[in-house]
């Protein structure tokens, strides 16, 4: 039975495009998924989050915002909901917000279904491209500014910019074998 499910994850917005290529398996929550992306793109897990599947809205339920929504549709627990509960075939497509304030947005898409392989232990990402935009620095605009300021010593931010994003920060880099490190840890508690 193909009980895996390929996905890849792309930050809309990014050129060249900063994406994730995961291994799940279909019982996952989207609770657990959520956690798998933050991993895998290297979120912090700071901030709110929502996927949207037609015209399902799936995240969790955060007391603070209890009484706001974004419409009229009501928000299913991604606690409770399973990946093939709301994914059928390949090529589907769906999106991911994190971050409410900075719109973090996500293309997903269904790539294949594949039976278990037992030389991988999932949650496992096999692929991806660039680091992850740091945490609170506005949204896509605020990522291409900041990369800007950086890269000029010239810029009047320069200095203050490099200090908060950190002189190690690389857009360039992408380790898979952190990821998977991080993400056999995350397995531990799920």
């Amino acid at each position: 039975m193909n009980d895996i499910i390929q996905f890849k994850i792309t930050l809309k917005g990014t050129q060249p495009p900063i994406w994730r290529r995961v291994l799940v398996n279909r019982k996952t929550t989207f609770l657990e998924f959520h956690s798998i992306i933050q991993i895998a793109m290297g979120w912090e897990n700071d901030h709110l989050f929502e996927f949207q599947i037609d015209n399902y809205r799936i995240g969790e339920s955060d007391e603070e915002f209890d009484d706001f929504t974004f419409d009229d549709d009501e928000l299913l627990d991604a606690s409770t909901m399973t990946l093939d509960s709301k994914i059928a075939y390949v090529g589907e497509k769906f999106d991911y917000l994190y971050d409410f304030g900075d719109n973090w947005e996500h293309k997903i898409v269904v790539e294949k279904f594949l039976p278990v392989n037992n030389k991988f232990d999932y949650p496992v990402c096999i692929n991806g491209k660039l680091n992850c935009p740091p945490e609170d620095c506005g949204g896509v605009p605020g990522f291409y500014y900041l990369l800007d300021v950086i890269g000029n010593k010239q810029h009047p931010e320069h200095e203050e910019m490099l200090e908060w994003v950190g002189e190690d920060y690389d857009p360039e880099y992408f380790d898979k074998e952190k990821i998977n490190k991080m993400l056999k840890e995350f397995k531990k508690y799920y």
